[in-house]
């Protein structure tokens, strides 16, 4: 079968030589493998970075490079699928890394039956000190990320909701469409509900594995949560059954403690010492935790402050995207959102081959 590897950048140049590598490196025939980049209007040396690697890699059957203005991911996922010829579409994102049999196992569980694949992605960091370890802590525990079980290694066959890192039958994406490029963040959620509702199912395999980097600094941290709670909020006036319960647990937290404080200024304040107990008491636990299962460095103890800053700051994003959400609402055109999935839909299906630059 051959296979179209997806990869779209904006501004990945630290990131993306390391993938590059992991791709040459692939034991899946080159001549089967087809590599599709998108270069998101990235201003530093990532097109240097795609080009380069086409020139020294002319043994695969085609390498498309495409460079647009900057867009969001949707938009640059619907580019990549509007030029993907092969009969598997592997969609990776820049800042990951992948183990030299991705492709080859992918492969295997498609030719066993499965129509979309994937398996854990654990997070790993782009540095090796001793802030980067707990940053790194933050983002893999539980209470710091989510319980989904693709975030992490899988021992079984299991069947999800959602994966990162998927391989998906050319097929899925002639029934099911494209990306609704007026989402950011979310453009996954709602793209897996509707292969879904199609009866399309999502294995998680423990023989597929590969790995995302963590932002770089706890800022980065904060806004990638913030951004995440403001899409989920958004989110709830387009497609709000492409969301589970899991996505608005930090705004319930948020809305309790905001509930609890006002009540607390009226004078009833036993909710709010309650509420900061159970919260302060779960907080400690977890990142005990995090020394048995991550080790002690003498950051780890921030661990404490962070998960709650990380929490408000996902919780806050939600509220603010469900107040902003009904203006978005009437302005998001949904006609043309419709239109962009059912042109991508009819892409695939043509198998559409992109001019070469």
């Amino acid at each position: 079968m051959t296979v179209s590897l997806c990869v779209i950048a904006y501004n990945e140049e630290e990131r993306l030589s390391g993938l590059l590598e992991d791709i040459a490196n692939q034991t899946y025939p080159r001549s089967l493998t087809e590599l599709v980049f998108i270069d998101n209007g990235s201003t530093d040396t990532t097109p240097a970075l795609m080009a380069s690697f086409e020139r020294f890699n002319r043994d695969y059957m085609r390498i498309c490079i495409r460079s647009q203005g900057k867009s969001n991911q949707a938009h640059g996922w619907n580019t990549a699928l509007c030029n993907a010829m092969g009969d598997i579409i592997i969609r990776i994102d820049a800042h990951a890394r992948i183990p030299e049999d991705y492709i080859e196992q992918c492969v295997y569980e498609i030719e066993n039956g499965e129509y979309i694949v994937g398996g854990g992605r654990p997070c790993i960091s782009y540095r090796h000190d001793e802030w980067s370890d707990t940053l790194l802590a933050a983002e893999e525990c539980l209470f710091g990320s989510s319980i989904m079980g693709y975030r992490r290694r899988q021992n079984e066959k299991k069947y999800l909701s959602s994966l990162f890192h998927a391989a998906y039958r050319r097929e899925v994406f002639e029934k099911v469409g494209g990306f609704n490029e007026y989402l950011g963040r979310t453009e996954d959620n709602e793209l897996h509900y509707r292969m879904r509702k199609k009866g399309y199912r999502f294995a998680c395999c423990p023989n597929i594995t590969s790995n995302q980097y963590i932002r770089g600094s706890f800022k980065a941290m904060l806004r990638q949560k913030w951004s995440n709670g403001l899409w989920i909020g958004l989110t709830c006036f387009v497609s709000p059954c492409c969301l589970s319960v899991l996505h608005f647990a930090p705004l319930g937290w948020v809305l309790a403690l905001l509930i609890t404080v006002i009540m607390a200024i009226k004078g009833s304040v036993r909710l709010l010492g309650l509420l900061l107990i159970a919260y302060i008491l779960f907080d400690a636990a977890i990142t005990l935790s995090a020394f048995a299962f991550n080790g002690f460095n003498k950051y780890k103890p921030l661990l404490f402050l962070m998960f709650p800053a990380l929490h408000l700051s996902y919780g806050l994003g939600t509220l603010c995207g469900i107040l902003a959400g009904i203006p978005w609402k009437a302005a998001h055109p949904s006609a043309e959102a419709k239109k962009q999935i059912r042109r991508v839909k009819r892409a695939v299906r043509e198998n559409t081959i992109c001019d070469e630059e």
